[in-house]
């Protein structure tokens, strides 16, 4: 069994993917095509994704019964004794910064409320 998902990818790419898996949600194909195939076919996801992101995931011979690749994503696949894992990034390393929180709430908000959006003072 393979998965392939598409985020933010060109339409071109979702109709060269229908040849050969089954598009069962918008950006989510799924299918049974041979090792080769499914190489071929994430080559083609990774060269023609453009600003987009990709996810593949297969059925292989391991410990969990699967693997996965990504394409242009924040979280990487990291192996951990032998099982594979999602490393996802830091809130410190993210690109966006975090909205920083008023240090006072507005008037208005109830003593409930305050204590759990600024703690107890």
């Amino acid at each position: 069994m393979t998965v392939i998902v598409l985020t933010n990818c060109p339409a071109d790419l979702r109709g060269f993917l229908t040849r050969w898996l089954l598009e069962i949600s918008a950006g989510v194909f799924i299918g049974n095509p041979s090792a080769r195939v499914r190489d071929v076919l994430w080559q083609e996801v990774c060269q023609y994704a453009g600003q987009g992101r990709a996810l593949l995931a297969h059925t292989t011979n391991n410990e969990q019964g699967y693997t996965f690749r990504t394409h242009d994503h924040a979280w990487h696949p990291v192996d951990h004794e032998g099982v594979t894992l999602i490393r996802r990034p830091d809130r410190d390393t993210q690109d966006a910064p975090e909205p920083s929180a008023p240090t006072t709430p507005p008037p208005g908000w109830s003593r409930a409320s305050k204590r759990r959006r600024f703690g107890r003072r």
